[in-house]
């Protein structure tokens, strides 16, 4: 065999190989870590289609465990015993196997319903220790080029990094189940190790709010989720749920902004047959399908006076009556509620019942928006371009002028705004490659996003000639995508500082000055971690 690998393949390998020591070390969650791996081979590697089986210790057969493309539940209870198929061959012998093209090969059995028969397939043993722990199977996305033995030395060296990683997978997996049957939720609580796989962020205030849901995923509190609009407020109570002793019971969502209210009660409370015209079957609703899970609510600030008062009662006894019922029912589920509305405002102003928002407010978690974390914007843009790569099959990838078109925008839509903005520029893009022409920004939007460079004189609303300077905040630079203009957006905290500060940090009268109540700003004192100053 020709003993240099052509120069084309090599860098890629190079890449790919980097990439996947990168990952393996980084990420914390060992089974996340494999589900990257194979992404990651798909995305970067041609090499598509990825599995991983291992070696059940009890029968001695090998199980799938995992597939780029696939849930879980669809290959749940795929088996391979020695001997049998292609991957049942490499449990019998321990040796490599690869096929020029698949569907010619008679051992092929295709119970996963994945691969091209008309490509190649490799599958190599995965040892660790001397001891074949599993097998790593990939599909080249081109027909064979007359260098699969290239690439199978290639899928061995992938296979010898990962063995160490699938090993402690399998070790937490166990650990998990020898939790599961241990009567103490204490002891599980205790021992308990979150991890936030669509989570990105580095900025201080994202490793806050990261601390924040570790600790109250412990326990069954309610959490109150705010932020504005696209910051990732569904991410944050996924996380909470998925994390916390309750992960295995039901997780049930519903938006209340998307219902009127008299639907909105009998989808959450349930309903009985005859309750009302077109009742012509009992109904649980979402606080019943919850029960020993938790549920979420998004857009709670949306809903009525009226219906405030029958939610209320709900969380206050822990116990409903379905619509048209008159059976109580006790139920234990833990409520994450969440809203981009200013809920002291509403109360102040009466839209929004105080004893509700008390009820609600026990835990509350504010997520920063995208223009106060720039920092995070690259990580953010790498990690939204790898999941449309994904999607489009093909690498992706941002020009520096991209970088710092990104950059450079207040995006008012936060992580959403910029979701959609490079996927439309990923679809417009030939190559893969995003340039700045590329980053297509509503002009209306972008010019109302754009501020004066220097001091800025930061008006405060109940006394329109009054001004306080700040410092010009420099962002866009500090951002990590290079040279960009400076743009200065004083956030919220420091607004709420410069009226303390003027009003000699007697919070009364900074309210005033901001047009806020002195429990509104309090409220601000408190989450935004403000040290308040003895004058």
């Amino acid at each position: 065999m020709n003993e240099t690998i052509s120069a084309s393949l090599l860098p890629s390998q190079f890449e790919v190989l980097s990439r996947v020591g990168q990952l393996l070390a980084s990420v914390l969650d060992a089974s996340q870590g494999l589900r990257e791996v194979l992404r990651t081979l798909e995305i970067k590697g041609h090499l598509s289609r990825g599995m991983i089986a291992v070696v059940d210790p009890d029968s001695g057969d090998l199980s799938v465990y995992a597939v780029h493309g696939l849930d879980h539940d669809d290959f749940a209870t795929i088996r391979y015993r020695t001997g049998e198929g292609l991957l049942g061959r490499i449990l019998e012998s321990g040796r490599p196997c690869a096929v020029a093209r698949l569907g010619e090969d008679p051992r092929f059995l295709n119970r996963l319903g994945l691969y091209e028969r008309d490509l190649p397939f490799i599958a190599v043993p995965i040892h660790l220790g001397g001891t074949l722990q599993g097998v790593l199977a990939v599909q080249p996305d081109a027909p064979d080029d007359g260098l699969l033995d290239e690439r199978v030395r290639f899928v061995e060296l992938l296979a010898n990094l990962i063995g160490y990683s699938l090993q402690l997978s399998l070790e937490a997996a166990q650990e998990r189940r020898s939790f599961d049957q241990e009567r103490d939720p204490q002891r599980r609580v205790v021992r308990h190790r979150p991890g936030f796989g669509n989570l990105v962020g580095h900025s201080p205030a994202m490793l806050r709010v990261f601390d924040q849901i570790r600790m109250v995923a412990k326990w069954s509190t309610t959490v109150l989720i705010r932020g504005e609009t696209g910051t990732g407020k569904e991410l944050i109570a996924n996380a909470i749920h998925y994390n916390s002793p309750r992960a295995r019971g039901p997780y049930v969502r519903l938006n209340c902004a998307s219902l009127p209210e008299n639907l909105l009660e009998s989808e959450l409370f349930g309903h009985e047959k005859g309750a009302f015209t077109g009742a012509v079957n009992s109904r649980k609703g979402r606080f019943e399908m919850a029960d020993g899970g938790t549920l979420f609510l998004d857009e709670i600030g949306d809903i009525s006076p009226a219906f405030q008062a029958k939610l209320l009662r709900v969380l206050q006894e822990g116990e409903l009556e379905r619509v048209g019922g008159g059976r109580t029912l006790k139920l234990d589920v833990r409520l994450v509620a969440a809203t981009h509305r200013d809920l002291e405002a509403a109360v102040d102003s009466g839209d929004f019942r105080e004893d509700l928002y008390y009820r609600l407010n026990v835990m509350p978690i504010v997520l920063p928006p995208l223009r106060e974390r720039l920092e995070d914007l690259p990580k953010i843009a790498n990690h939204l371009l790898d999941r449309l790569g994904g999607l489009q099959r093909r690498p992706l990838r941002l020009t520096a002028g991209a970088q710092r078109r990104l950059a450079q925008h207040h995006w008012p839509g936060n992580v959403r705004e910029l979701e959609n903005c490079l996927e439309r520029a990923a679809v417009m893009s030939e190559n893969g490659e995003i340039d700045a022409e590329l980053i297509r920004i509503d002009k209306t939007r972008e010019r109302s996003s754009r501020r004066p460079t220097g001091a800025t004189p930061v008006p405060l609303p109940s006394h329109p000639g009054s001004t306080v300077a700040l410092p010009g905040a420099g962002a866009r630079a500090a951002a990590g995508f290079g040279d960009s203009e400076p743009v200065a957006e004083p956030s919220e905290r420091e607004r709420v500082i410069a009226a303390l500060e003027r009003a000699g940090w007697v919070q009364a009268r900074a309210a005033r000055l901001l047009g806020m109540t002195p429990r509104q700003i309090a409220y601000r004192v408190q989450i935004l971690n403000i040290e308040m100053k003895q004058i």
